[in-house]
């Protein structure tokens, strides 16, 4: 498969898309779109095995895609975009996207693109909630207050005084 159009289906951590996938609420044609799993909204940025293995299990697995800020090991198998950076927690695109809008996945150029006028994803932008770290104190708490997104390496970042 080079290319996959299909309309995004989202869920704001793993266990919800699992719980989705195995229960036939996603579809054929669907675009499961998971965040809020990257290193800061994880934290720590869990496999996605666990999505991918029930879609393909299902028997789906050329007819739904799968979209994360999540990380894949090399188990993966089907139509899955990882590791998708910025992530949701930091503000990232990812984050913008809702049920129904239509996502293309380009493997030849390359691309994902979500088809959403640019003046829509700034009106979202405006009106979506902030993040809310899932972890209050200790060290996972001082972790996702640090992390930076994937694209960035994941580091631990302490902000100039």
């Amino acid at each position: 498969i080079k290319k996959f159009v299909g309309k995004a289906i989202c869920f704001s951590s793993h266990d919800e898309a699992v719980e989705a996938i195995d229960n036939h609420t996603v579809r054929e044609g669907h675009v499961v779109v998971i965040r809020y799993e990257g290193p800061k909204g994880g934290p720590g940025m869990p496999e996605m095995l666990a999505p991918t293995s029930s879609i393909v299990g299902r028997g789906l697995g050329k007819d739904v895609a799968l979209i994360t800020d999540g990380r894949f090991s090399g188990a993966t198998r089907g139509i899955a975009v990882g590791h998708i950076s910025p992530e949701a927690a930091a503000g990232g695109p990812i984050g913008l996207i809702q049920d129904g809008d239509e996502i293309i996945i380009d493997l030849t150029n390359r691309t994902l693109d979500v088809n959403v006028s640019e003046a829509e994803l700034h009106a979202r932008k405006q009106n979506i909630e902030p993040f809310k770290a899932k972890v209050k104190t200790g060290y996972l708490a001082r972790y996702t207050a640090l992390v930076t997104s994937a694209n960035t390496g994941g580091i631990l970042k302490v902000p100039d005084e």
